[in-house]
This record gives structure tokens, C-alpha cells and sequence, in this order.
């Protein structure tokens, strides 16, 4: 691009490139798509401002020429101006045919008319074509003749279409080997490849200001660079979710140097930066949602400065949409809690990105934040949990869930290894060592499995011959036992009575609470 100080419109320009340049790099989903049209159709009505103002600048060479009462060398300086005009109208008319093939080859009328706003294959067949025989690589053909054109007014124009190596621009490895055609075309939008027709119509306009300038410096003249005055707002999305920032640019369509404009919004001062844009960014609050969890708000910006000696007033309304986030809530079993159990969830918000900084409550339930972000567990204590998320102080939404009880254990009696056998009995010799398993639930254990940690703490074991105990009632504590006693004494035909007494379940803290088994096992002995 030339050097020399630019204007506010160019500076803009600049802006909306980089812009451009970065959505170009992300993943395409129909909002940023949105964000190209909306660049394609800003940047267009710059173009037409500027166009009219390099119209207005060769005007004003000629007034000049006449002034200094139609010098032949001042006459030549004239020729040339007018041929560098119509050199960009021809330039800008070829892109223009070139939009016109895209249009047609997706099938889109322009505009707001845009039955497609992908087709990245139909933009891959004009541009690229099959052997690089695409109207991109004639595009960067015609645009390079048109800077080589200017550079004999501007000697410092470079180029306007580089591939991705000589582009100090593209700064990702992984695109520099690519040439300008597939750089700009190659998995591009419809819209996004419009934008870049209006990004380089920009450039082409840019070239055309400077090299006029140029031209009225030799004549004495001045440009006539802007003829209107407005407000423009430009924001990033008018789409936004509640918790999120909302940001967007208040600032002047045109400007001039020694303009200082203030500007408000909503009626509180704006920090404006030094080309002239209001700074606006603030927190968008949850609204009235309607059934698409959309709410509609607005934002007012005024700029104020001097013109004449009198103070010169401008008001911008900008209407903006708050969308409802969406929580993405994980868990093993997210459809019901357990009761007194710690049931682990992640509670996402893709929509508020790097800004999601959670924070939980619940009614009928304690809350415990875990360490990586989003992530909760809930102790119920009734019979139905809501939970209620915020981010940075700001209501997200609420989830109810049912709480389900803590299936009860199975108790299991273990005998030389295999599970004792009530019906066909056990052999005597095999009762030496006996234990009592509490087994959990097989799908509460997949769930919640530090949670579903059970243990026989008590239980009695009798050894019964006929109708009487044969030998003392025999109490124990924990799970083993050694019944050696039992299988000295014990005859065939005896059974083995066992009465448990107490089951325990350690939960996800480590700690215990009784739970209530009742059973019992009357085992004959072999």
C-alpha cells in the first residue's frame, strides 16, 4: 500500500481488512457469515464515497487548472488525472464482473438476496478453476497492472494481489505456501469472497486517492476528500449472549483534522481513541426472552463537536439482539441425582467463550465447586434439585433434576471361595472361612462408584441342629469370620443360620452412614 498519512476512511479501510483477514481464519458457521455480508456491504458504501470523492478531486484539479488560467503543464498534469480515473472505473468495472460471475455461479441475486451464503465449491470452480485457468488468477493479473499503472504517480505502490510468501499479512505457516487465488478462494464462503472483491476494490480506490493527491500537489490544488457528514456505528455481532461483552465502534463517516468529537453512550461520556472511533463495550443483560430465547435491546450514541462555531449534533440508535446461552450440562447419569451421593456435572456455556466464569447454587442440594471450570458436584438432600448457574454475577439458567434413592446393596455369603448354596447345602469343611459381601448395584456403581462403596460392619452366625442352637450364638464384626469352632462340632444335616446386622456405605468424602439391609441366610451343611 503507498505510505503518507492516511485519512480516517483509509484508516477504516485498514480496520475492516485485518477484520476480514481474521474471520477469514476461523471456522465458518452462520453467524460469522453474517459478519462477511455485513463487511461486503460496509465496505461497499465506502467504496462508492470514495469513488464519488476521487471524482470530486479530479474536479478539483481542473478548477485549479483553470485558475492558474490553463497552463500546458498544468494542462498534462489534468490528461493524466482523468486517465488515472478512468483507469480505476475500468479496474472497479472488472471486479464488478467478477462478483457478477460469483453471484451467478452460486446462484445468489446479491444484496439481501442470498439463496446461498457458502457455496464454498461453486466459489472454488470460478476462482480456482481446474489447472489455476480461474478468474482469480486473472484477478491477480489485472490487479497488478493496475498498482504498476500507479506506481509511475505513487512510487512507493506495491502490488495488490501477493501470494501468502510475500503477504506480511499471513503469518500462519500452514497458508504460506499457498498463491494469492488460494489464499483468498480456496474453502471460501460466497459472502467472504465478496468481501475480499470489496477489500481489493478498496485498495484499488485507495491507489486511485493518492495518486491524486500527487497530482493536485503539482497543480497547487487541494483534494476534496469527504463531502458528507454522518454517524456510523459498526459492531462485531448484533447478536449476543446475556453474560457476554457487546462490542461496537461509534464514529464519524467523515472527518477533518483539528475535529475533536465527543461522544456518549446511553448518555455517559465515551472514551474515544485518536482516529475519531467511540470505544463501546459493555455487558449485555438477560431480557424478556421470547421462545427462541431471543430478547431485543438497544444502545443510543451521540457525537458532538463544532462546525461553523456551533455545536453539531449526531444520533445513532443501534437495535441488537440478547440471545439465551445454552447450558451443556455432562454427567454419567445427568437424567436423576442420587440422594446423599456426590453427583459430579459439567455445566458449559460455549456461547460465552473465555468469559464463562461460573458460579453455582441449588435448592435441595449442597454444592461443591470442583477445580476445572464448569465443574460442580451436588449432594441432593430432597427428593427434586435445581440448580442454578451465573457467570461473572450474571443469571444464566436453571436446571431441575429428580433424585433417585440409593439402590440397596446385595449380600452375598462367601464359603471356600464360592458363594454358599441355600438350596442344595454346603459342605461342612467349606464354612471354616466365611465372609459377607455387600455388592452394589451394578449401575449405581458404574455412576457414582466412589459413592457406592458398601461393607457388612455386623451380623450373627448360629450353628442350628434340628430345631435348636447346637452351639452359641456367634456375634461378628466385619465382613470375615473364622468358624472353625462350627466345622469341629458341626453334623450333617445341620444348618447354618446367619442374621445381618448392620451394612455401612462409605460415600465420595470418605465418610460412613448406616444403611438399612435386612437379611438373612439359612445355609444346610454337607
Amino acid at each position: 500500500m503507498a505510505g503518507g498519512k492516511e485519512t480516517p476512511r483509509q484508516k477504516m479501510i485498514g480496520m475492516m481488512y485485518l477484520v476480514l483477514t481474521a474471520l477469514l481464519a476461523l471456522q465458518v458457521n452462520s453467524a460469522i457469515l453474517l459478519k462477511f455480508k455485513f463487511l461486503d456491504e460496509s465496505l461497499g458504501s465506502i467504496n462508492n464515497k470514495v469513488s464519488n470523492a476521487n471524482e470530486g478531486a479530479v474536479k478539483g484539479i481542473q478548477a485549479q487548472v483553470e485558475k492558474n488560467r490553463n497552463q500546458p503543464r498544468d494542462l498534462a498534469v489534468l490528461k493524466q488525472s482523468q486517465e488515472i480515473r478512468d483507469r480505476t472505473k475500468q479496474m472497479v468495472s472488472y471486479l464488478d464482473e467478477v462478483r457478477s460471475k460469483l453471484l451467478t455461479a452460486t446462484e445468489n441475486k446479491g444484496k439481501n438476496e442470498f439463496k446461498n451464503m457458502s457455496a464454498e465449491d461453486k466459489v472454488a470452480i470460478t476462482m480456482l478453476g481446474g489447472t489455476r485457468n480461474g478468474e482469480a488468477y486473472k484477478m491477480k493479473e489485472e490487479l497488478n497492472k493496475y498498482s504498476s499503472y500507479i506506481k509511475q504517480f505513487v512510487p512507493n505502490a506495491g502490488p495488490l494481489a501477493l501470494d501468502a510468501r510475500e503477504d506480511a499479512m499471513v503469518t500462519d505457516p500452514e497458508q504460506k505456501s499457498k498463491n494469492f487465488a488460494e489464499l483468498n478462494f480456496e474453502n471460501t464462503p460466497v459472502v467472504a469472497a465478496l468481501a475480499v472483491l470489496s477489500q481489493k476494490e478498496a485498495e484499488v480506490l485507495k491507489y486511485e486517492s493518492d495518486a491524486l493527491a500527487a497530482q493536485a500537489a503539482k497543480v497547487g490544488g487541494s483534494v476534496i476528500v469527504f463531502d458528507k457528514i454522518g454517524a456510523f456505528a459498526s459492531a462485531e455481532s448484533n447478536t449476543v449472549a446475556a453474560g457476554t461483552k457487546y462490542k461496537a465502534e461509534l464514529f464519524l463517516t467523515a472527518s477533518a483534522s483539528g475535529l475533536n468529537p465527543s461522544m456518549t453512550l446511553n448518555g455517559s461520556p465515551l472514551r474515544v481513541d485518536q482516529n475519531g472511533h467511540g470505544i463501546v463495550e459493555f455487558t449485555a443483560r438477560p431480557g424478556s426472552f421470547d421462545a427462541s430465547g431471543n430478547a431485543k435491546a438497544s444502545w443510543t450514541g451521540t457525537i458532538r463537536f463544532k462546525q461553523n462555531g456551533r455545536d453539531t449534533v449526531f444520533t445513532k440508535k443501534v437495535d441488537y439482539t440478547v440471545t439465551k446461552p445454552v447450558m451443556q450440562i455432562q454427567s454419567a447419569s445427568v437424567q436423576a441425582l442420587y440422594f446423599k451421593c456426590g453427583n459430579k456435572l459439567s455445566v458449559q456455556v460455549p456461547a460465552l467463550g473465555a468469559q464463562y466464569d461460573p458460579s453455582f447454587s441449588a435448592s435441595g442440594a449442597s454444592t461443591i465447586k470442583g477445580s476445572a471450570k464448569g465443574e460442580v458436584t451436588l449432594v441432593p438432600n430432597a427428593k427434586q434439585v435445581t440448580l442454578n448457574v451465573s457467570s461473572g454475577g450474571n443469571p444464566i439458567g436453571s436446571q431441575t433434576f429428580e433424585v433417585r434413592p440409593i439402590p440397596k446393596p446385595e449380600i452375598k455369603c462367601i464359603v471356600g471361595g464360592r458363594e454358599a448354596n441355600e438350596k442344595q447345602g454346603t459342605p461342612i469343611t467349606a464354612v471354616r472361612n466365611m465372609q459377607l459381601r455387600a455388592v452394589a448395584d451394578a449401575g449405581f456403581s458404574t455412576f457414582l462408584p466412589d459413592d457406592a462403596r458398601f461393607r457388612v460392619t455386623r451380623y450373627e452366625v448360629t450353628l442350628v441342629r434340628g430345631r435348636r442352637p447346637a452351639l452359641p450364638t456367634i456375634p461378628v464384626n466385619g465382613p470375615n469370620v473364622d468358624l472353625s469352632s462350627v466345622v469341629n462340632s458341626a453334623r450333617e444335616g445341620d444348618r447354618l443360620y446367619i442374621e445381618v446386622k448392620e451394612v455401612q456405605r462409605m460415600n465420595f468424602q470418605g465418610n460412613t452412614e448406616q444403611v438399612n439391609v435386612s437379611k438373612q441366610f439359612n445355609i444346610p451343611l454337607l
